[in-house]
């Protein structure tokens, strides 16, 4: 019951915001906050609970849906080792997400709702085990993200969010092509049968039916060159959306690439997994070099994450259990430090209302705590030991370097162009001359934003100096798929 109410709270929660009377539309925010501290407490409760040594899934909730023909559609959801440390991260940035929102003031029922709607949404895809239940929550997320892109965003809202929305749709055609190729095979949906079928029949070999799943997936991961939405949807979004999209969003396409793909047909990605670590120390190069050559803090960020998402695919291409806890290490970290660095830029643009970098300089003089934010974020974006990066970034290597020495070699090289873009952003962002058209800027100054702030970089720091914590949950699970794996 607990799964379903982490699904259903936020979209009950959302549809009591949309009937707040008029004058009482500036309390939406209360609403939205009460539901996220709800879900962040009871995901919370959820992962103390989870017994990582227990085999199968766990919370599992089973309901026969829909009968169509010999399908048997279910309200089927469970979490295990993979699946739980995303919810708890949805959640987190949820919450997150809400308190960096407290100062919209346009149409406040709409913005909240939708944020909790995409919330919903999210936590269904991760904990969802019928394909066809996964499949409606993937595609639920798409109509709140156009929404609170194209409305509350800025810039070239509208283009972004139509960018965003015909990119995911487009992967999705091809994720849906490989899933009813699969189901109509095995005769189920339910991803638990699915994991032990032996697909002999298929309608399109198997290899093709990976590659379409694998694309559907990457386009969400985004790996290049497949992630030209990314930085359009980054630029023009608010702030927390680009906290939800960076942190929860892009983990759906690794989640998916680890529970459709290497999971229901292993000995194909046997046949992938060299492409799979290819393609993964590529994007983390043209990520590093591209993001070298922007000039807007949002987009560089955005980059960045193209990278940082090559190493979750270089991991997973492996196939060992390192490399398949590094690569969901790496989603939680990136999930967290990239929603911190875009909470502090997001503080600053309130205050300068540019994010160009030629025009910025000095800041840190002027918002010291918000320059001591940022620095912190790149600090843990660029890996630096004892914080959640370096150790996802360590486990990566350590599980590829046995089979794809080349391909963790090219990717330390985008590790250091990190350090290299991430340091040159914060001298001329935070550092240098003092320009004295921001004298008048002010700092932090609402608990909501010292919350947040404190929040996530205090998880930073746990996950970095204490990774059991995660790594007790997550490994047991990748354990038992990578011996799968060998069979």
């Amino acid at each position: 019951m607990e799964l379903s109410i982490l699904i259903f709270l936020p979209a009950i929660a959302a549809a009591v915001i949309l009937l707040l009377p008029q004058r009482f539309e500036q309390n939406a925010k209360w609403v939205a906050l009460v539901t996220a501290a709800a879900m962040f407490a009871l995901s919370i409760q959820l992962f103390f609970r989870f017994d990582p040594d227990a085999s199968g899934y766990q919370f599992v909730e089973r309901r026969s849906w829909v009968d169509i023909g010999a399908f048997n559609l279910q309200y089927f959801v469970g979490v295990d080792g993979l699946s739980l440390p995303l919810v708890v991260l949805t959640t987190c940035l949820t919450l997150a997400s809400v308190l960096v929102s407290f100062s919209i003031t346009h149409r406040p029922r709409a913005y909240f709702a939708c944020l909790l709607i995409l919330a919903s949404s999210v936590v269904g895809v991760f904990v969802s085990l019928d394909l066809m239940l996964f499949f409606l929550f993937w595609e639920l997320e798409l109509f709140p993200m156009y929404l609170l892109i194209s409305i509350w965003g800025s810039g070239r809202r509208e283009y972004s969010a139509t960018k965003f929305v015909l990119y995911t749709i487009a992967g999705s055609a091809f994720m849906l092509i490989g899933i009813l190729v699969l189901a109509f095979d095995a005769r189920t949906f339910d991803i638990e049968q699915l994991a032990g079928a032996e697909f002999r029949d298929t309608l399109l070999p198997l290899g093709w039916v990976f590659f379409l799943l694998f694309v559907g997936f990457a386009v969400k991961l985004p790996i290049v060159p497949l992630h030209t939405w990314l930085p359009d949807a980054h630029s023009d979004a608010p702030t927390a959306v680009s906290v939800m999209l960076a942190g929860v969003l892009l983990k759906m396409g690794g989640y998916g690439i680890i529970r459709l793909c290497v999971t229901l047909m292993p000995e194909v990605a046997h046949d992938w997994d060299a492409w799979m670590a290819g393609i993964g120390a590529f994007s983390v190069l043209y990520g590093g070099f591209i993001t070298l050559r922007q000039t807007d803090v949002k987009r560089l960020i955005a980059y960045s994450s193209v990278s940082h998402m090559g190493l979750v695919l270089l991991g997973i291409g492996a196939l060992g259990s390192t490399g398949l806890t590094g690569a969901t290490y790496q989603m939680l970290a990136h999930g967290l430090i990239t929603g911190l660095m875009f909470v502090m830029i997001g503080l600053m643009y309130e205050r300068t209302h540019t994010r160009d970098i030629a025009r910025l300089g000095g800041l840190a003089r002027q918002m010291p705590l918000i320059a001591t934010g940022m620095v912190f974020a790149g600090m843990a974006s660029l890996g630096l030991p004892a914080l959640a990066g370096f150790v996802a970034e360590v486990t990566v290597f350590l599980g590829a370097f046995q089979r794809f020495e080349w391909a963790v070699l090219a990717s330390i090289i985008g590790v250091v162009l990190s350090a290299g873009y991430i340091l040159w952003m914060l001298q001329r962002v935070m550092f240098g001359p003092v320009r004295h058209e921001w004298d008048e800027l002010h700092d932090q100054r609402h608990w909501w934003e010292h919350t947040v702030v404190g929040g996530l970089a205090a998880l930073v720091i746990l996950l970095g100096v204490y990774p059991a914590l995660i790594m007790n949950v997550v490994e047991p699970a990748m354990t038992t798929l990578a011996e799968r794996l060998q069979v």
